[in-house]
């Protein structure tokens, strides 16, 4: 007799934890699912959706504020978004919210972020569509980054061929660079040029002396300073 009442309430008792578990994970999900709050719903429409699944966080300012409802293909390259959000947040939320899609931690699950418009604007209403934003695609920023990196690698490829074959003294600029003979030669013509112009420059000192061209000079000289005004 007193073993079957021992079953008993052991079995009362395993019922009772059993209900206790049960009440608690329908407030879980209906907390989650905003059953026992009041909501209001608006919409989104996205080009990519990135991932997003029903059930997802909505978040206004970091803070979860509501769940991804229903998503709904619209056309080819259209998907409908529904969100439910809670009523408290409504007054934070104008006319010209937006929403943008992105990700909860660096590798985590995807989820919708409100940012909430012009203050002085009206509250949003119920059933309105925000605009949305295309969310970034960190696949396209990789593609782009790896191909940078090639270009990178293959103008520094480039570069060092470039030097190598300057001074091996290949091609033109390696010639100039590295031929020493054209180098004398360009010394050369260089002290020849400046002879010269000394030469010229004693010549004209001389010319302008003689009996027969000082006239001459003379002549310029005296324009020259009636130009200049000296």
């Amino acid at each position: 007799m007193k073993t079957e009442t021992g079953n008993k309430i052991r079995l009362g008792i395993l019922v009772s934890i059993s209900i206790l578990v049960f009440i608690g994970a329908i407030y879980f999900i209906g907390q989650r699912q905003q059953l026992f709050s009041s909501t209001f719903q608006i919409s989104g429409i996205f080009k990519d959706i990135s991932g997003l699944q029903v059930g997802n966080n909505v978040r206004f300012s970091g803070i979860n504020v509501g769940i991804v409802e229903g998503i709904e293909q619209i056309t080819d390259s259209t998907v409908q978004v529904d969100m439910l959000i809670e009523e408290h947040t409504r007054k934070f939320m104008k006319k010209n919210a937006k929403a943008i899609i992105g990700t909860d931690g660096l590798m985590g699950n995807k989820i919708i972020s409100i940012i909430p418009g012009t203050p002085g604007k009206s509250e949003i209403a119920s059933n309105d569509f925000v605009e949305t934003t295309v969310p970034i695609n960190i696949d396209d920023i990789l593609l782009k980054i790896k191909t940078t990196s090639d270009n990178s690698a293959s103008i520094s490829g480039n570069l060092a061929a470039i030097v190598q074959n300057i001074r091996n003294g290949k091609g033109t600029i390696g010639e100039l660079f590295m031929d020493s003979t054209l180098a004398l030669n360009v010394n050369e013509a260089m002290v020849n040029i400046k002879q010269g112009a000394g030469g010229f420059k004693e010549n004209m000192n001389a010319a302008s002396h003689n009996f027969l061209l000082k006239g001459f000079f003379k002549k310029k000289k005296e324009e020259a300073k009636k130009k200049t005004g000296k």
